[in-house]
Order: structure tokens, then sequence, then C-alpha cells
């Protein structure tokens, strides 16, 4: 018996076909190869076709059925993960109205401030656990406002997975945590939160029918299953934003565990036990995949959007034609401190940990002498490095101590100089393990489904494969001070 998981990234689509009684890969692909466009016909704005997800999704599906590696009738139940905040809208023939406002989309900034004022910033803080922010429901009210010919046309409102998910089954669903993605949940009342739907005048039709995470989200029409040669009737039985999957997928799912990603955002995410909020919004809390109203777990967010994406443009600026393999290895060529050249990662949107600002990338302290290729890409994994740092401390001001953090051997942390650079600024250790979305959206599945009782027993054979601890940090402390200073200057 297999399940099937599916991660839609900003990237590109990634599936994966997991063996329930090993809980292991059997096979993994990707589609398309070359990273997925995000379309910015703004300064700040940031969309992707829903359409091109879907048609990714079928093309990297059929890839994995191609290696006959497995039996594609023996999936048992599906997956997803999906990048976070993005807002779909469709009509009442489930046909999508516009492109996708994604994650790291800046329009609506100014909306969700306005919100803020209106409705008081306690009061929002303590229901919502956030500021309305640059978050999917002003994303929506931003539409309402702007493009009131669309808005008219909007039958329901979804986020990425909820989109695929329809495209497989044709039912529209939501779940608790994925609502509180959107800041459309009241957390102390434990339903959709009157104050943002009021206050944006939104239609409350718009929602979704709500179902717990781990349930059926719809059952596979038997037209799809015959293009992708899949049983027909198999359920959808999970759906989670990337990070809380990330989380799952790490058994990261009591309170105080906590799980990172440097994928194209950088992510530290702590789950908790109570309704915390950060007084300045720079960090946000949402219902992990665990919460329920007589269970309270939430995940602490800290997101920073220039992580990857910083390192990927600095890839195809100065060395279009390196793997990322063979930067990683120029960066090791480097000392600690590239030589004193800087690298502020803020070149993908209105940074939430800065307050919205967006201080746009920079590359400071270039010596003509000294400074080469080595040094540059040394600067930038240091400068994403030192972010987490600088977020991480404000997740402790918030009482977010971590003892460990877990990741995945995956996208930066490939890079032995930006692992050990993030355990040293930080002064947390690190496990390592084999993870990915897109298997741990399978896992999820078969939780949903009832194939594992628990998620401990989607578990047991989780196994850590490297454990970093700090080596440097008394080196790294007057680096990243220096840095932070930079930052702050940039930041007046």
């Amino acid at each position: 018996m297999y399940l099937l998981g599916i991660d839609i990234g900003t990237s590109s689509i990634k599936v994966a076909v997991v063996n329930v009684n090993t809980q292991k890969s059997v096979v993994a692909a990707q589609y398309p190869e070359q990273e997925t466009e995000i379309k910015s016909v703004h300064p700040g704005w940031a969309e992707q076709s829903p359409l091109d997800w879907w048609h990714h999704t079928q093309q990297a599906i059929l890839k994995l059925n191609a290696t006959n590696l497995f039996d594609p009738k023996k999936i048992a139940a599906i997956g997803i993960a999906y990048q976070m905040h993005g807002l779909v809208v469709v009509d009442r023939d489930q046909h999508v109205l516009r492109d996708s406002i994604i994650w790291c989309d800046s329009r609506a900034v100014e909306i969700g401030e306005r919100a803020f004022e209106q409705i008081g910033h306690e009061n929002a803080l303590h229901s919502l656990l956030n500021s309305p922010g640059n978050f999917t429901a002003s994303k929506l009210a931003w539409i309402k406002e702007n493009e009131p010919e669309i808005y008219q046309k909007i039958d329901k409102i979804m986020l990425p997975g909820d989109f695929i998910a329809m495209k497989l089954t044709g039912e529209i669903t939501t779940s608790i945590s994925a609502l509180s993605e959107g800041i459309f949940w009241d957390f102390q009342k434990d339903e959709i939160s009157k104050d943002i739907m009021e206050c944006y005048g939104l239609n409350h039709n718009f929602i979704p029918e709500v179902r717990q995470l781990f349930s059926a989200h719809g059952s596979l029409k038997e037209g799809i299953a015959r293009l992708l040669g899949l049983t027909a009737g198999i359920p959808v039985a999970y759906k989670s934003g990337d990070q809380p999957n990330n989380a799952l997928s790490l058994n990261v799912l009591k309170p105080g565990e906590v799980a990172a990603t440097a994928g194209t955002s950088g992510v530290i995410y702590g789950v908790s036990d109570s309704l915390t909020y950060d007084h300045q919004s720079r960090v946000n809390t949402f219902a992990h995949v665990t919460y329920s109203p007589e269970r309270k777990n939430t995940g602490v967010l800290l997101c920073i959007n220039g992580t990857g994406s910083m390192y990927r443009w600095a890839k195809h600026n100065f060395a279009p034609k390196s793997s990322y393999a063979e930067l990683n290895d120029l960066a090791a060529q480097s000392p600690i401190g590239s030589k004193g050249l800087k690298v502020l990662p803020f070149g993908n949107g209105a940074e939430r940990m800065l307050n919205n600002q967006y201080t746009g990338a920079q590359l400071l302290g270039i010596d003509l002498n000294i400074h080469n290729q080595s040094d540059i890409f040394r600067a930038v994994q240091e400068g994403i490095a030192f972010s987490f740092r600088y977020g991480l401390d404000i997740m402790r001001e918030n009482g977010m101590e971590p003892k460990v953090i877990r990741a995945g051997r995956a996208n930066l942390f490939l890079s032995d100089v930006f692992a050990q650079t993030f355990v040293d600024v930080t002064g947390v250790p690190v496990e390592l393990y084999e993870n990915d979305g897109s298997v741990g959206a399978a896992l999820g599945a078969g939780i949903g489904a009832g194939i594992f009782k628990t998620a401990d027993e989607a578990f047991t054979q989780h196994e850590v494969i490297k454990t970093l601890i700090p080596q440097n940090s008394g080196k790294y402390e007057p680096i990243y001070q220096e840095w932070k200073d930079t930052l702050i200057k940039a930041l007046k």
C-alpha cells in the first residue's frame, strides 16, 4: 500500500510516493525542472497561475508513474502541502477568476494596516494572534477594492492546496489551520472572525466548508483517476500549509519542538500550547496541524522572504553555469566573515519581521582588491543565517527558547557553510533529517485516512542523520552584531 504526497511549492511541484510499511519514499519527482516564474507586474507584487500548478501537478504524477517503481493503483490516499497565504478565487463553475496573489506579494500591506487600526491592535492580536497584515484576507479585500468586477463573480476563495484538492475531487473545503493562516480565524471564539469579515465587508459565503485537517476532503474523481492512472474514490485526506507540514514531516508535533527550513523562504516554526502573539506582529501564530478547540496547539512562525530566493539571484547573476553544490564548495573557500563583505537578503517583498518594511537586498563593503566569487557566496549564506538569528531573537522575546532545531537535509541546509553558520550564530544545535514536504504530505494522508492510528505511528522510522553543534559562536557574535547594526541603519 502506498500514499501520494503533493507539495505545491513556489519553484515547482514536488510529488512523492511513500510505502506505508517503511514510511519511506519509493520515488519522488518534480515538475517543471526549471523554476516556475513569479509574475511581478508592479514592484512588490507576486502572482502565479493556479492552472499552471494544476498542469504541473498532473505532469509530476505522470512522471512518477513512468518510473514503474510502484503500482499507482495501490495508492490509498493523497495528501497536499502548499505555499501558504496565497489567494485563489473561483466562480460557481469552479473557474479561476484571476492569477493567485501569492505569499510574498506586498500589495495589501496598507489595507491590512488600516484594518489593524479599525479593529484595534489589542483586540486583533488577542483574537487573531496576528495583525491582518498582507495575509489572505487582506489580499481578498484588495481585490474587492481594486477589481470589483472580479470580486462580484467570486463564489469561493481558497488557498493553493484547496485549489488542487478541488481539481482532484470537485469539492472545496478548508480547515481551521488554513483559515488561521489567512487571518480569518478567531482563536478566542473558535469561529470565523466577525471582526475581519465585517471590517472588510466580505461575503461569509465565500468561505468553504470547514473540515478537520486530518480527514477526507473529497474523493478522487473518476475522470481524473483515469488521467493519472490512480484509483477513483481514494480520499484527499490531508491538506496543510508548507510550514506546518514541514513541522509534521520532522515529527515536530508537541509544544516546545521547533523546525526550520531554508527553501525559497526561510522559516523557524515552533509549536506552543498557548495562544501567544508578538505585540508588533513580527512573528505569527497559526493553528498547528494538531490544533483543536480542546487542544490549542499553535505554530509560532518566523518567515524571511529572501533566503533561497537571494541565493538563487546570486547564482543566476554571478555564476549561472555553476550548480548549487559547486557554489557551496566555493563558499567554503572564503573565511568566516567573508572578509568583511555583508549581505542583507531582503529583496523579495516586505519582511514581516522587519515590521513590513522593504529594504531591498544589499551587497555591502565590496573591496575590489580582495573580494572574489567565494566571498560573495559565503557572504550570501552568512547574511541569510544572520537573518535567521535576528528573527530567532524575536521569537525568544516571545518565550520560544529552542534547545534543538530540526531541519531537513535539503535546500540551503545542503551547504555545510550555511548549516554550520546557522548553528554557530544562533547557538542552537540542529538535527538534520532526510525529509521532504511531499513525503510529509503523504504521511499526513496516511494519518487522515486512518491508515496510521496516530501521528506518532506515522514516524516510527524517523531517524536523525546528523547533529550539528556550535563550534564558532565566539567568532561569529561580533560579526553578527556588525551585520545587525548595518540592518538597523538600512531600516531608518
